[in-house]
């Protein structure tokens, strides 16, 4: 994989909406203008928003081909370093007829956001470069009063420092409070948090293993199933699957749905593990575990391999960064992922 440079204080960073056109609706504007506002104040970053980005949902949603036109003309302008996405949504595999991979492949560059951005993470590890599922400027950067410590740390390790041996922990608290975002008083309201009690969960599997991440939002998958970005199965050896859950709070039987067309592509015999994302204010907490383990241990038959469960990616709050194709290492007896290469070009 080809990983993008670092990024530095007074770098571009483009703000693009490729899925959902929310960030330019006048009721929500206030919150695209707070993470923008994060961006350049407490990462020192020049944000560029891209031509149609603030468009509106009826605009964007009728013209799909906009998106993409922003999303190939940031990766394209050499002045600018990064790409974060606005928000996720519920339709970016409608880019696929605009997107040029070589393109993307010739002007690596950081790219972020998570939930139907996962679409745009397979397209650019179908051109071959390393992307960061990781925080969006309407989520995380505009988190409610501040940042999470948490989000903050990844954010700084992984992108601006770029640090050998980054460990991913659990963090010691989390919350999926719900405050109306077309109300723009909660802006500066702190969600509430919840204690951490259960930490990193091992649902099956023991010692460690490594292999190289790949995976996103599990209810987005069957959007792209089949497409030109779903890899194939041999693409899939040694590969870290990492699946997280939305704001649906998708009920225990689509991830049977969803983890029985993946056994029946033959990808869970391919790869070395499962990282799973905390579900959304944990509905639903013990009821997925209990999907995975007897999917995963009788249907696929692999009651040996390593799941790691309740990890801060994803649809939860704060979150950490998982760079695409990357190697990293589970440690299922210290209950740590470790990343076991520098996330970033120097």
């Amino acid at each position: 994989m080809i990983k993008p440079k670092k990024l530095c204080k007074g770098d571009k960073v483009a703000i693009v909406s490729l899925s959902s056109g929310t960030a330019g609706d006048k009721l929500f504007k206030h919150r695209y203008e707070q993470g923008k506002k994060r961006l350049e104040e407490v990462f020192g970053l020049t944000v560029v928003t891209m031509p149609n980005a603030l468009k509106g949902s009826e605009y964007l949603s009728k013209h799909p081909e906009a998106r993409a036109k922003d999303f190939m003309d940031a990766i394209k302008d050499k002045s600018i370093k990064g790409i974060i996405c606005n928000i996720g949504g519920a339709d970016t595999v409608r880019l696929l007829p605009y997107i040029d991979y070589e393109t993307i492949k010739n002007n690596p560059k950081v790219f972020m956001g998570y939930s139907d951005t996962t679409v745009n993470h397979f397209m650019m590890y179908k051109a071959g470069v390393t992307s960061y599922y990781g925080p969006s400027v309407m989520g995380e950067f505009a988190e409610n009063f501040k940042m999470h410590e948490y989000t903050k740390k990844y954010v700084d390790e992984v992108l601006f420092q770029n640090k050998e041996n980054i460990k991913i922990t659990s963090s010691s608290k989390w919350t999926s409070e719900f405050l109306d975002w077309s109300n723009a008083e909660y802006d500066n309201v702190k969600r509430k948090m919840n204690d951490e009690k259960h930490g990193y969960e091992v649902l099956q599997g023991k010692g460690s293993v490594e292999g190289y991440l790949l995976g996103g939002c599990f209810d987005v998958f069957p959007m792209f199933i089949g497409t030109e970005i779903w890899p194939k199965k041999s693409e899939w050896k040694d590969r870290i699957l990492f699946l997280e859950t939305s704001e649906d709070e998708v009920e225990p039987d689509y991830i049977e749905y969803y983890l029985r067309n993946l056994i029946a592509q033959g990808i869970i015999d391919e790869i070395n593990g499962i990282v799973i994302g905390k579900p959304q204010d944990e509905k639903y907490y013990e009821e997925y575990k209990e999907v995975y383990k007897r999917l995963i241990a009788e249907e696929a038959g692999r009651p040996n391999l390593p799941i790691l469960y309740n990890v801060n990616i994803g649809h939860t709050a704060p979150m950490c960064i998982f760079p695409m194709g990357q190697k990293i290492r589970i440690d299922l007896d210290n209950k740590e992922i470790i990343f076991l290469e520098k996330p970033m070009s120097d």
